[in-house]
């Protein structure tokens, strides 16, 4: 989008956007708001507008505290008469008492000199280096008007954040968006599809679930502050949650906190620790801490354990290959061999291109006017799914929306995200058997152009589209798809670099490029392995350097 594009926004859009997300989660949450938060939500509306505009831009602001001297917004006009009932209600404050480093974050270094008398002997120093020195001098927290008597100024100190965050929280289902997404769309920069939401639909289903998650976000914030892992196993706790939601977040904590563990080389702790979650890969790190400790006996009865029965085709792969080790290491016959893939093997020798990317130079090597090859990595065949099951991917079931910004649905990533749809999501592949399909993906590109999706990269182009339509077998599509929904998050990464099509043969081939030194990773080799089984035409071309 060019800057001359881009709508003006109404000066106070922010304020309407607010408002419009408090009446949200008001209509949706209202039996999850607690008295604090509705007697907010009703004050809010009893304030002046430069009021209720002021707290909105310093709620959308980093930080808690704020000098009048940098709040300068035409719409609000006089800061301190707008902040005035913003104290009276103590969303607001003045007199906070704050510590050094906060200080330091507030002024300047000239002012820091300037009101700072045991600054004075260090002015030659960098801001940090004056922190860390005036550090070593214990001084109580005081407000900015103790700190600096001879400082004109007012430090407000905004008291709502927690509140906020937690309406926040309910309205997206999440902390890592912002109220800048309802910028993002207004300015057209961002656009979302339009799905039918119940008021019945949110992401929470009781107060006690806001309250785990901003319990397991504090934790997260903590451990990577640098908080020990023993002290941030007792601060999680005893965790117990019915939503699945939740417990996956759980699990990852513990998993990543594992992970910290087992790289400081604290196996005993990492195995412990693995052992609480059912994180996906847990098991299989369990395995390799007990081989790296020659426990082989417990790893191979583990091993076993994940063979029988895999979480993925991605524990099996490395399960398969553990239990080659372990079994040279107890001494017995080698009865297992990883499974490995089988694609032709190309040997290409060039000269470094100038612009470094080493699949583009093979891209350009290969490609005739005849038979033109794109690098699309990913991207054509999570599009063609895409843009083939749009129905389904966004059909508006119950918790899979809940709010307008959604890129996708909240449960993509979940167990039940196939089962849930499979009725729809076969109907969507019927159209390969009929024949249909080109139709359907085509008029999909059209309509839905541009509109957030987890798998349509609309930078593709329509000819690299028109010549797949062309050359890619409706069989293959549908094993790719079918891959695809066995395991989204492993699955729509691996493929192949490149892709060859030969338009007047409606034929094609897909290339995997191996600069020197590079070797195939283990989502790439399961995805050729996976083509190989289904007689798709996959090579893998090896680049030496000619001028090396």
């Amino acid at each position: 989008m060019s800057i001359a594009s881009i709508p003006e926004l109404p000066a106070l859009y922010y304020l309407d956007n607010f408002q419009t997300a408090l009446a949200w989660v008001r209509e949706r949450y209202a039996d999850l708001l607690d008295a604090r938060e509705l007697d907010f939500m009703e004050r809010f509306q009893t304030l002046g507008t430069p009021s209720q505009a002021l707290l909105v831009r310093l709620i959308m602001r980093k930080g808690r505290h704020f000098r009048n001297s940098k709040l300068n917004y035409a719409e609000v006009g006089d800061i301190d008469l707008a902040a005035a009932p913003l104290c009276a209600l103590g969303w607001l404050c003045t007199d906070e008492q704050i510590d050094l480093e906060t200080l330091f974050g507030q002024l300047r270094k000239d002012e820091i000199v300037a009101h700072l008398p045991t600054a004075v002997a260090h002015r030659g120093c960098t801001k940090a280096v004056m922190l860390e020195t005036l550090s070593t001098v214990p001084a109580e927290a005081r407000p900015l008007r103790l700190w600096c008597p001879g400082l004109q100024e007012t430090l407000y100190s905004l008291r709502v954040n927690d509140l906020c965050d937690r309406l926040r929280l309910m309205f997206f289902g999440n902390l890592s968006q912002t109220w800048a997404e309802f910028v993002l769309a207004d300015l057209g920069i961002f656009r979302y599809e339009s799905v039918d939401i119940s008021p019945q639909s949110r992401g929470f289903r009781c107060r006690e679930d806001v309250d785990h998650y901003l319990h397991l976000h504090a934790c997260r914030d903590a451990f990577d502050a640098g908080m020990p892992v023993p002290d941030v196993r007792q601060m999680i706790g005893e965790f117990a949650s019915p939503n699945p939601y939740l417990r996956m977040r759980h699990g990852k904590l513990l998993f990543t906190m594992a992970r910290h563990l087992e790289r400081e080389e604290s196996f005993e702790e990492a195995l412990q620790l693995y052992a609480e979650c059912d994180y996906a890969g847990a098991r299989q790190r369990r395995i390799r801490i007990l081989e790296k400790l020659a426990r082989y006996r417990d790893a191979q009865v583990l091993a076993m354990a994940a063979s029988a029965k895999p979480e993925s085709d991605a524990e099996l792969q490395l399960v398969e290959r553990a239990l080659v080790r372990l079994e040279r290491k107890l001494g017995n016959p080698v009865s297992h061999k990883p499974c490995e893939h089988n694609a032709n093997r190309l040997d290409l020798q060039m000269r470094r291109p100038g612009h470094g990317s080493v699949e583009r130079a093979v891209c350009e090597q290969f490609s005739v006017a005849q038979a033109p090859v794109y690098y699309v990595e990913n991207a054509l065949i999570n599009s063609l799914f895409g843009l083939l099951c749009w129905e389904a991917i966004f059909a508006p079931l119950p918790g899979a929306f809940f709010h307008p910004f959604h890129g996708g649905p909240v449960d993509l990533h979940h167990a039940d995200f196939y089962s849930r749809r499979a009725e729809l999501f076969e109907s969507c592949l019927a159209h390969l058997e009929s024949g249909t399909y080109h139709q359907i993906i085509r008029e999909t590109h059209a309509r839905k152009f541009g509109i957030q999706s987890p798998f349509v990269y609309w930078g593709l182009g329509e000819e690299v589209l028109d010549q797949a339509l062309l050359c890619l077998p409706a069989e293959h599509l549908r094993h790719w798809f079918e891959r695809l929904l066995l395991d989204i998050r492993a699955n729509r990464a691996g493929m192949p670099d490149l892709i060859q099509f030969w338009p007047e043969e409606r034929r094609y081939r897909m290339i995997e490029v191996k600069g020197p030194g590079d070797r195939l990773q283990d989502n790439q080799r399961r995805w050729i392995a996976f083509c190989a089984r289904h007689g798709m035409p996959v090579d893998v071309c090896h680049v030496r350097w000619t001028d090396a």
